[in-house]
């Protein structure tokens, strides 16, 4: 009895066969490492037998991809990639440090050229550095490099794939399981799933947190930079508004969202939130205390909390280059366009002036003494004081000088500054 059952076909499930599925969808991150580190340590931890990352990306940041590709080919779990519909750029990538590729009918994988922020191509350094990263990348499951080396130059000379000079290569799926750049074309998970033998196994999907999606989000490089701009306006506009408002509020709060989606993402730890905090507190220090030192030292704190934040020194020196000079452009407008039109900024902000047509003035004018005469109590070298319906004044003289006891004639008054000329004998 024990041989015959030793002859019947076991049920994955009684073999505890586990398998991940984790999703790799939007712009390629810092924050997605952060969520795919997780998925990996959980998976180590369960020993689970494969993790299905099920892929759908245009692509994204080149260290973030590189850092993806390094935690793919660490691990001892079996990688497999499900491009469900699109892995372009960063996404190829990824895909091809997994030890294999599953493509969905329709799905493409390539064009994979390094391009900086403003969209052109980068330098010839990023470039080497990034066709040796590609090549590497098939090298991990043993596929000809140099269709990954088309995906990313367009120097390359693939015109039976649509890939002709000037043109970087991408594969529809029928073409990547040609040039065994997929093990297989499948319609859905389940069929791949099939395809993998884990039929039974217990599928466990791993999905982001709220917490790691914010923190995606906010890791964006675009996303903090608005983060940054709204942050550097806001604490300009409340230089001009009375109390601590709307504005100081508003760039508070980006600026605090900049840290905690960094934190999250683990791209930072707390001491360059402390820093930023101590650096604010010294700022504020100095509408209290004179010098200037508290708020130097507190704008040279704020700034090194995020370098420190900031995983990339020249991205950040360019996104506080942007968000500084949008928030003064921004911060001029407001205050000299707007600030006099809209009813809002009125409120927030404080555009009244003490000035003489508002009924203002800084001292009394005594310009109904201009014609009048008197006497000089003393001498007046050109200063001193003189006498005019028995109210003492201190005045000036035009310039000469003026004996003690002669008799004079107020010929100018600007404010407090009498001015008395000597009246000659007749």
């Amino acid at each position: 009895m024990g041989f015959f059952l030793m002859l019947l076909p076991v049920d994955s499930k009684a073999k505890g066969e586990v398998v991940y599925v984790v999703p790799i969808e939007e712009t390629v991150e810092k924050g997605l490492h952060a969520f795919l580190k997780r998925a990996v340590e959980t998976a180590e931890e369960e020993k689970a037998d494969a993790i299905i990352f099920e892929i759908h990306t245009p692509g994204g940041a080149v260290d973030a991809a590189a850092e993806i590709g390094k935690l793919l080919t660490s691990t001892d779990v079996k990688t497999v990639a499900f491009i469900n519909t699109q892995a372009l750029s960063a996404g190829a990538y990824i895909s091809l440090n997994m030890d294999e590729i599953y493509m969905v009918k329709g799905g493409t994988i390539g064009s994979a050229a390094i391009i900086d922020q403003q969209g052109n191509t980068a330098g010839k350094k990023a470039e080497s550095y990034w066709f040796a990263e590609m090549r590497n990348a098939a090298k991990h499951a043993e596929r000809d490099p140099i269709y990954a080396l088309a995906m990313a130059d367009e120097s390359v000379d693939l015109p039976e794939y649509g890939a002709g000079k000037g043109k970087l290569l991408t594969l529809t799926s029928e073409q990547a399981l040609e040039v065994k750049y997929a093990e297989g074309i499948v319609n859905n998970l389940e069929e791949l799933l099939v395809q993998l033998g884990y039929s039974n196994a217990e599928v466990r999907p791993l999905e982001l947190s709220f917490a790691e999606k914010l923190a995606r989000f906010i890791t964006n490089p675009v996303v903090y930079s608005i983060l940054l701009t709204i942050g550097s306006l806001g604490l300009v506009v409340e230089l001009y508004s009375p109390g601590f408002g709307i504005p100081g509020f508003m760039g508070l709060s980006a600026l605090l969202l900049f840290f905690y989606g960094h934190l999250v993402a683990g791209l930072t730890g707390f001491e360059s939130l402390i820093l930023f905090v101590v650096g604010i507190g010294l700022i504020l220090l100095e509408f209290f205390v004179s010098g200037g030192i508290a708020g130097i030292l507190g704008f040279i704190a704020v700034i090194g909390s995020l370098f420190m934040a900031s995983d990339n020194v020249i991205h950040m020196g360019i996104s506080l280059l942007v968000a500084f000079t949008a928030s003064i452009i921004l911060a001029i407008l407001l205050i000299k366009v707007f600030g006099k039109r809209l009813r809002l900024f009125q409120k927030m902000m404080l555009t009244d002036s003490t000035n003489t047509e508002s009924g203002y003035i800084s001292n009394i004018s005594r310009l109904e003494l201009v014609g009048m005469e008197g006497d000089t109590l003393t001498a007046m070298r050109p200063s001193g004081t003189i006498l005019i319906e028995n109210e003492r004044i201190d005045a000036v003289s035009e310039g000469a000088f003026i004996a003690k006891g002669a008799k004079i004639r107020v010929v100018k008054a600007e404010g407090a500054r009498i001015v008395v000329r000597e009246i000659a004998n007749s």
